[in-house]
């Protein structure tokens, strides 16, 4: 009887078999496809976690490209009145000069023409001044008269006065009086970078400045100018005294902030573009004239938009998309349009849902189910 038994377990033992995990696994969720493509149903939902869009303030941001050009009020142009040949130039196009520095020198007729007047007026000016002071002696022992002395007196101060114009056409001309001769050294007004140049070496050879006002043009650069061209539906959003954000290529991890000082009255006939002048200071030179930049132009003016985690916005066929729910263990996918990223790995939507607003966390995972 025992011996019948024992059998009987071993029997059971070697016919049962060993369970099967998927068999306690619950079963994946399965997709219905809804004739509208941008509306899937699952069977078990609850597997795709929702979150709420926060709401946040967000000011409108304008995106444009500019190009820096110098402050023209810091642009002085380096006048000469001295006619004459060019006999040296001692700076380039692109050098920094200090106020009072040689820029060059000019072989000037003019300047030894004033000169010669000069010494002929400290003659006439000398002769003046005796003659009066020997007239008003002779006066003052009754052995002239009043008249004469007056006329003498006058001849001394018509002569003093010639002197005075003779010694002031000397410095207009840029000669020292007390060190005459015929070069004229032209000095810079004011500390700056050269940014233009219309002399040059091959003018020591006997080229002739004719008093041009832009033989050279020193630009302070400490402060420039950034022109950007903004299309017309875009210039609402411009407003004077707002605060623009500046990018350089070359320096992708800085930004100089800087001002709007002017938006130009007429818009470019082919483009329809106007122009947005910023003012913005210059450290270390690094905004060089002529380069290309990016401002973000920031309105003052809030407005309420949503934020989402990044992982519930699908970047999908160049298209932004989210899923939201739609009742009944379905989902509907709507196209919004992202922005900035936030800390805490959120992400702006601009446009496209509400604050509030629940939304499919994870909509990547959602639309590989799809697929």
């Amino acid at each position: 009887m025992s011996v019948c038994l024992l059998a009987l377990l071993l029997a059971c033992a070697c016919s049962s078999k060993p369970e099967d995990p998927k068999t306690e696994a619950p079963p994946k969720a399965e997709v219905e496809k809804k004739s509208d493509v941008n509306a899937i149903k699952v069977d078990r939902p609850e597997q795709f976690p929702l979150v709420a869009a926060q709401e946040h303030e967000s000011f409108a941001t304008l995106n444009v490209t500019g190009n820096v050009n110098p402050d023209i009020s810091r642009e002085i142009p380096v006048i000469t009145l001295a006619n004459g040949r060019v006999t040296e130039v001692r700076v380039r196009l692109g050098d920094f000069v200090k106020k009072g520095q040689v820029l060059m020198e000019v072989q000037s007729t003019d300047v030894s023409g004033a000169f010669a007047a000069y010494l002929k007026a400290v003659n006439d000016e000398r002769l003046a001044r005796v003659q009066f002071e020997r007239t008003k002696l002779l006066f003052d022992k009754g052995a002239d008269s009043k008249s004469q002395m007056e006329i003498a007196e006058n001849n001394e101060q018509d002569a003093q006065a010639a002197l005075t114009a003779a010694e002031h056409q000397l410095t207009v001309l840029g000669v020292d009086k007390n060190q005459p001769s015929s070069n004229v050294k032209i000095l810079a007004p004011s500390s700056g970078v050269i940014i233009a140049q219309n002399v040059t070496a091959s003018a020591a050879t006997g080229a002739t400045l004719a008093g041009s006002p832009t033989a050279f043009t020193i630009a302070d650069l400490s402060q420039v100018w950034i022109i950007c061209d903004v299309y017309q539906n875009d210039l609402p959003l411009v407003k004077l005294g707002d605060t623009a954000e500046i990018r350089l290529d070359g320096y992708p991890d800085r930004v100089l902030k800087g001002t709007i000082s002017d938006i130009g009255p007429v818009l470019d006939p082919a483009l329809r573009t106007g122009k947005v002048r910023i003012q913005i200071a210059n450290p270390q030179n690094i905004l060089r004239l002529g380069m290309y930049v990016t401002a973000a132009f920031r309105s003052k003016r809030s407005s309420k938009r949503a934020a989402v985690p990044s992982s519930a916005i699908l970047h999908l066929h160049d298209r932004d998309w989210v899923y939201i729910p739609a009742g009944n263990g379905q989902f509907q996918r709507v196209e919004v349009r992202a922005g900035q990223m936030f800390p805490g790995n959120l992400q702006e939507v601009e446009s496209g849902i509400a604050p509030g607003q629940q939304v499919v966390t994870n909509a990547l995972e959602l639309q590989n189910m799809v697929q």
